[in-house]
């Protein structure tokens, strides 16, 4: 095991030296850094005062260097519309994604593992059809339209549900719902196909064979030899999780990774959206090789090596 967790934070030093190169053209492929962070009634002279401060006339690979030798240090610079460094902001707003992120996980496994189960236990029949459509819708309907659909109906007309911000459970609700839906179709299609593979499985035959009871047999012998797939799948979601929350955050208000990116984006604080970028970047690379991690110790026919 320790073998495999060296190999692997090996691999992940060059993957991270292009998200490196990445994130430093995001501010020139942006526009001009100094006329983005200045006003229009700047002069001349101003531009050049900033430039040089910020070691932008220098030549573009010098830029990148420096820009790494800080990276390493945790510095992606100063965030100009809170005038503090960047990446302390971003971590700031990381609980309450992770939060939300938690949340919308539960609510697509609670939803998706009944869904796919029933749905292969019960091939071809009105629950096998109901649960297959309501996959593919759940899959179609995009995160805003969903999540405006929800205030409408719960939080305006029904008042059930807050409309927006965070600070109790009830907050939580509809933007968890809203992440969690397309995942929750994924999970189910994938659950349901898996589960009808195992199914077919000869050892799975001899278990029905020597009298087990059908729960047995599903929920013991074929659900957990299908979990490997759908734990694979779990982690690749972290990244619709992330993409998926810079727009549910934006509609609920939900003070966290995503909101604080798509303000960034519009008043052009290029320090936070860097440093949101790289930070996105790791959260997935770790939760791939926690991945690879848990579907070995799920099966022990694949070797740590």
């Amino acid at each position: 095991m320790r073998q495999f967790l060296l190999k692997s934070i090996i691999q992940v030093i060059p993957v991270l030296f292009m998200i490196s190169i990445i994130v430093f053209l995001l501010v020139h492929v942006s526009g001009d850094p100094v006329s983005l962070m200045l006003p229009d009634t700047a002069t001349d002279e101003d531009r050049r005062t900033l430039s040089i401060a910020l070691g932008l006339d220098q030549p573009l690979i010098s830029q990148y260097f420096s820009f790494l030798g800080n990276l390493l240090q945790g510095d992606f610079g100063k965030s100009f519309r809170y005038n503090e460094p960047a990446l302390p902001i971003v971590l700031a707003r990381l609980p309450a994604t992770f939060e939300l992120a938690f949340f919308a996980m539960v609510v697509a496994t609670v939803i998706a593992i009944p869904l796919g189960i029933i749905s292969a236990t019960k091939r071809n029949s009105f629950w096998d059809v109901l649960a297959t459509g309501a996959a593919v819708l759940g899959k179609a309907m995009p995160h805003f339209w969903l999540g405006i659909m929800f205030i409408l109906l719960f939080s305006v007309k029904l008042g059930i549900f807050p409309v927006s911000g965070r600070g109790t459970f009830a907050h939580l609700i509809l933007p968890a719902f809203t992440l969690g839906t397309g995942i929750a179709a994924e999970m189910t299609r994938l659950i349901r196909s898996s589960m009808l593979e195992i199914l077919g499985q000869d050892y799975i035959r001899t278990a029905r064979s020597k009298g087990l009871g059908e729960k047995i047999v599903i929920y013991k012998h074929a659900f957990r030899n299908s979990l490997i797939p759908v734990v694979t799948i779990m982690a690749l979601q972290i990244s619709s999780l992330i993409s998926g929350a810079l727009i549910t955050e934006a509609i609920f208000a939900w003070p966290g990774m995503g909101q604080l990116i798509v303000q960034a984006v519009n008043t052009r604080d290029m320090a936070i959206v860097q440093a949101a970028v790289f930070v996105i970047a790791i959260l997935v690379i770790a939760s791939n090789m926690l991945a690879d991690l848990v579907y070995r110790l799920l099966d022990p026919r694949i070797k740590f090596n």
